[in-house]
């Protein structure tokens, strides 16, 4: 582990070198094309599409807060993550997704890979472990989003190695910040940097990042032939947005937890999943992997409208899809077909005050009928 806090190591993995004369902040790099040596076998930036000065400032930054070797930067997370998906699986591998989990990546393989040969098998957090014995590649997300159960990643690494599959953890919700899946046994992380590591709801983005230089070169070689990059003005967004992640994202968990813990008690609400609550079912598994519980608390209310009352009745809430930006967000999650209640909602925690926070959700409640 890093010896240095989480707000210290984000302000380092962005940080330029001390070099006389140049600024402290990298700056953007806008070229779509670079000038080329007369010497034609030397190296260097050619086309955008290949290479930007930004992404490597990003990818260097990421692998760090990963404690990985290597990472690659996307123009989103379901690019890094099918890119990833393209990178390892083939027809006739078997591929594990979470049934649970973000409801895109199982109409990826089941729209994208599952024609093209690969055989799906889509299985549940509590589930997974079986289901990997007898697969090639099993994609594991903790928290799954939006339930917010936790997946015991050391004993599915375990499990992986026994068969031979590699593992992919989708560490969006958790953040190298609360996890790092690569030091509990995982191959390979991906992850939407849309989200919390970005943090101001201005950008898309996602990355991969990985031990094994392989594994990275198969994935690099997808993101060149699909073109799904990141641009380099949401590269540089992406790496200034990068030096504050550590801050906010310990202020969005403190208020998480605070808010959960107050939603648990109150009788307007049926039910509340957060996994540092000690009495949530995910959390004897989240305290052994897990250094913080994350932004997102899931919450029942008794129906749609009750959802809708709830923002409605606040000062501080908005209703928004995504997470991890600064304001806090209310998105019912059945509108979009997940697998929930009506009145099943994924409350993304900002960085506003927390006693400012808990007096609006005690307001927006007593608005409910």
């Amino acid at each position: 582990m890093n010896r240095y806090g989480d707000s210290t190591q984000s302000v380092k993995a962005v940080s330029s070198q001390p070099i006389s004369g140049h600024p402290v902040v990298p700056p953007a790099v806008l070229a779509a094309t670079y000038h080329l040596s007369n010497d034609e076998t030397a190296g260097g930036d050619g086309y955008g599409r290949n290479a930007n000065p930004n992404w490597r400032q990003v990818e260097s930054a990421v692998a760090d807060l990963e404690g990985a070797t290597s990472a690659l930067v996307f123009g989103s997370g379901m690019a890094a993550v099918s890119a990833a998906l393209r990178a390892l699986v083939g027809p006739g591998s078997t591929l594990v997704v979470p049934s649970d989990g973000y409801y895109q990546v199982r109409r990826y393989a089941a729209e994208a890979l599952a024609p093209a040969g690969v055989s799906v098998i889509e299985a549940s957090s509590s589930d997974i472990d079986d289901a990997a014995a007898g697969a090639d590649v099993v994609l594991a997300e903790t928290p799954t989003n939006p339930a917010l159960d936790v997946v015991d990643l050391h004993r599915l690494a375990a499990t992986c190695r026994e068969s031979g599959a590699r593992l992919i953890v989708d560490n969006t919700a958790a953040t190298p910040f609360a996890q790092r899946p690569l030091s509990l046994g995982a191959d390979v992380v991906v992850a939407s940097a849309t989200k919390i590591l970005s943090g101001h709801s201005d950008l898309l983005a996602g990355y991969v990042a990985s031990d094994q230089p392989e594994v990275m070169a198969a994935v690099e070689r997808q993101r060149l032939l699909g073109g799904a990059i990141l641009g380099g003005f949401e590269a540089w967004l992406l790496l200034r947005s990068l030096g504050s992640a550590g801050l906010r994202f310990e202020r969005q968990c403190q208020n998480a937890q605070a808010v959960a813990a107050m939603l648990a008690r109150h009788p307007a609400v049926r039910a509340v999943r957060y996994p540092g609550l000690a009495e949530d079912p995910a959390h004897p598994v989240a305290v052994t992997q897990m250094r913080r519980f994350g932004s997102l608390v899931s919450v029942e209310l008794a129906d749609a409208a009750a959802v809708h009352a709830l923002v409605q009745g606040g000062e501080l809430l908005i209703a928004s899809t995504s997470f991890g930006g600064i304001h806090t967000s209310v998105d019912r999650r059945a509108r979009w077909g997940d697998r929930v209640a009506a009145g099943f909602a994924r409350i993304s925690l900002g960085i506003e005050d927390t006693d400012d926070l808990l007096a609006d959700f005690e307001r927006a409640l007593a608005t409910i009928r």
